[in-house]
């Protein structure tokens, strides 16, 4: 198997701001000409599930109500995965250059969860205009604009 090697450039924080991503001082450069976008991808790791177990497990448990009793781990959002690689698409709040931070309304992302990059949302290559999902979930929000809303606690088993 090859070996890939990433580096981190940055970690979540959460402050009296609210929640937001510090970038390593060598990544600030980087940020030329982010401004104006005002969405992110920000691609993170599970940090606190990256052991040999959590990656072993491909078949789990459903956290869901109303879904199969089984998933896999690539039917789900799950931190136990073969590489605990996170996907969170996040909302511009500000950007602070000089310091190396971008500010965030949410990221589902814990306080010093690492950072792997960051990459602007743009419509044209991340929307898609009639997405299909499986039954169990199609009655979840279709934008997160409607996310924060939303009653989740409908949704998961816990």
């Amino acid at each position: 198997m090859e070996k890939l090697m990433l580096n981190s450039i940055g970690s979540v924080f959460s402050d009296e701001r609210g929640m937001g991503i510090k970038l390593d001082s060598q990544y600030i450069p980087a940020l030329m000409n982010l401004e104006g976008f005002s969405h992110i991808n920000v691609l993170w790791w599970f940090n606190k599930t990256d052991n040999t177990a959590s990656r072993r497990r491909l078949i789990e448990k459903s956290p869901y109500k109303n879904s199969p009793e089984m998933l896999g781990a690539f039917a789900t959002r799950s931190p136990e995965r073969p590489n605990p690689i996170a996907l969170s698409c996040s909302y511009l709040t500000y950007i602070d250059a000089s310091e190396g931070i971008i500010g965030l309304a949410y990221i589902d992302a814990e306080d010093g969860s690492p950072v792997l990059d960051i990459k602007p949302y743009t419509p044209s290559l991340d929307r898609v205009e009639k997405p299909e999902v499986p039954e169990w979930c199609s009655n979840w929000p279709n934008c997160i604009e409607d996310s924060g809303d939303f009653d989740w606690s409908s949704v998961f088993n816990f």
